[in-house]
């Protein structure tokens, strides 16, 4: 019954800030300031997670594949393919379910237990329009973004690092990343990452809108709503890879 009460909840949640999105004006300042937060300040551990991700996956695939039979340029294309399908969505949003996720949990968490969220709406404005939904968009806005960073320096450090440890030539690498390239990849990895963004933003703001408890309330829902964004994102990748792949 109880997880029933929450889906319920959580629905209810959505459903109130799909009919509130036409408020543009009550939440378009929010909007540009969780823009900002959301996108522009995860750029950077997007970067050091992306260039990582293609670094070690490049010394990896040079280990397993050995050989003399393989040619340099199978590297190239594995790197580049599973940055794409997989690892520049995937593991980016599991670091930013915990910054982003996080972040907005306490904050709304914060404003639900000190009662600024029952003030705003005993003036009359609408708390999911002003509070909720620009988060939600925003997460849906900025993900993909932040997928093409991820995309980008990941490939590129699995070229860079493939050239100094001498695992693989420049040339082969771009060889075998442009020989199996596909458009369909690409637009996979960009599914991913509106789904993601929405996962995450979502289950952030369903728990920070509805906690309760005081200070030890707010952090129990900033823990659950990071535990639940990261299990719901690898749910959603497993499913989305069995409808679309």
């Amino acid at each position: 019954m109880h997880a029933l009460n929450q889906l319920g909840r959580y629905s209810n949640l959505l459903y109130q800030g799909l009919r509130s999105s036409t408020e543009f004006r009550t939440y378009r300042k929010n909007l540009f300031q969780e823009l900002v937060k959301i996108g522009y300040d995860s750029v950077p551990i997007v970067i050091l997670v992306g260039i990582f991700t293609g670094s070690v996956l490049t010394i990896q695939t040079a280990y397993q594949l050995e050989s003399g039979f393989i040619p340099a340029s199978t590297i190239g294309a594995i790197v580049s393919e599973s940055i794409l399908i997989e690892l520049a969505a995937v593991i980016p949003a599991l670091v930013l379910a915990g910054k982003v996720g996080a972040r907005i949990a306490t904050e709304l968490g914060n404003m639900r237990v000190t009662e600024q969220i029952d003030a705003l709406e005993s003036m009359g404005l609408n708390s999911v329009s002003f509070l909720v939904v620009p988060r939600l968009i925003a997460g849906i806005a900025m993900f993909p973004v932040l997928y093409i960073v991820a995309s980008v320096t990941g490939v590129g450090g699995g070229l860079l690092v493939g050239h100094l440890s001498g695992a693989v030539p420049t040339a082969d690498f771009l060889k075998g990343a442009r020989m199996f390239f596909s458009p369909a990849n690409l637009v996979f990895g960009f599914v991913k990452s509106y789904v993601f963004g929405f996962i995450i933003t979502s289950v952030a703001c369903f728990k920070g809108y509805y906690a309760s408890g005081g200070a030890e309330g707010v952090g129990r829902s900033t823990t659950e709503a990071t535990v639940m964004a990261c299990i719901y994102v690898l749910l959603a990748d497993f499913i989305l890879a069995a409808l679309l792949l």
